[in-house]
């Protein structure tokens, strides 16, 4: 059995979309799934049974269950605006040292989120190296969530028995229920539908004009295809990036969107929130070579076709995978 955490999510749930296609079903999904309406990304979905986190992590601590081949772990609190700092201990840090103990304990294989988040903004780079992980500095307490776990795991000698991966901006179809969390293509789309135009924050970096800031933008479908090659690939470990590799621009993303609706481009610049400004980050570009290095070597969506993909096959049929 499979053991997807955060199943019902946005990457997680199209994890499972993905082993269904590759024929597995016998897949447990655990989740908390709460008050919104993640639980929409489930009933497309093929699985043998659904768990509370909690309760699963009681049975893994009783030593309850078995015939566990490999936990991907995907479940978390992603939002970057979380203040309450110990309850982001509580289910990044503390919840995923659970799960990563009990791993390797069993011999069951153990995939981990981490995020790009932990790289701060980008002074010391994007690279991968795991000698680097104690330099980095992340912005926000979700990001130093996940670098306390990738720490620990260093520290502990786990990085050559697990796989972590940390993921840079991801956009595509299951994430409709993540609120401000969303990517910019699903909260762009909805404001080209309203009012035809775009929404954008201006520059206060003058190296940077407005929507020339640069993100490293991958699709679902490439970050769930990066996260299965350490499933079946049990002796690579350590921690990967999984991006795209290319940084590109908010307006060619946005434009990317307006081609794939036919609609003529239009883009306003509003201020950048005070709340926001010690945290922007104006450049991120993920160095993907350590995972190409290990073999890695499928074709990525370009911006343009992944953007086109969600939009069409996606966000206007109002479909999820």
């Amino acid at each position: 059995m499979i053991v997807v955490t955060g199943g019902a999510g946005f990457i997680g749930s199209a994890i499972v979309w993905r082993l269904n296609q590759l024929g597995n079903e016998n897949i447990l999904i655990v989740d908390e799934l709460g008050k919104d309406e993640k639980w929409k990304n489930l009933p497309s979905l093929k699985f043998a049974d659904y768990m509370n986190k909690w309760e699963f992590l009681n049975k893994i601590e009783a030593e309850a269950l078995s015939d566990i081949e490999a936990i991907i772990h995907m479940g978390a609190n992603s939002s970057t605006t979380e203040i309450d700092a110990d309850y982001l201990i509580e289910n990044n840090y503390e919840y995923t040292k659970s799960l990563a103990s009990y791993s390797v304990e069993k011999k069951v294989r153990f995939i981990y989120a981490s995020s790009a988040a932990t790289y701060g903004d980008g002074a010391l780079g994007f690279s991968d190296n795991e000698l680097e992980i104690n330099n980095l500095r992340p912005l926000n307490m979700y990001g130093y969530s996940k670098q306390l776990f990738d720490r620990w795991a260093f520290r502990n000698k786990l990085t050559d028995k697990i796989a972590g991966i940390k993921y840079f901006n991801v956009y595509g179809p299951n994430e409709n229920h993540k609120g401000d969390m969303r990517s910019v293509v699903n909260k762009a789309y909805d404001q080209i539908k309203e009012t035809g135009r775009v929404k954008l924050f201006k520059s206060e970096n003058p190296l940077y004009k407005d929507g020339e800031q640069v993100r490293d933008f991958i699709y679902v479908k490439d970050a769930v295809e990066m996260t299965l090659f350490f499933l079946f690939n049990k002796e690579k470990n350590g921690i990967y990036n999984a991006g795209s590799g290319k940084a590109q621009s908010w307006n060619a993303l946005v434009k990317s969107i307006f081609t794939a609706l036919d609609k003529p481009v239009k883009i306003d610049y509003i201020e950048l929130p005070s709340h926001l400004k010690a945290k922007y980050q104006y450049f991120t570009e993920a160095d993907i070579s350590k995972i190409k290095k290990a073999g890695y070597t499928q074709q990525l969506f370009s911006l343009e076709d992944g953007v086109a993909d969600y939009v069409k096959n996606y966000l206007l049929k109002d479909k999820h995978l």
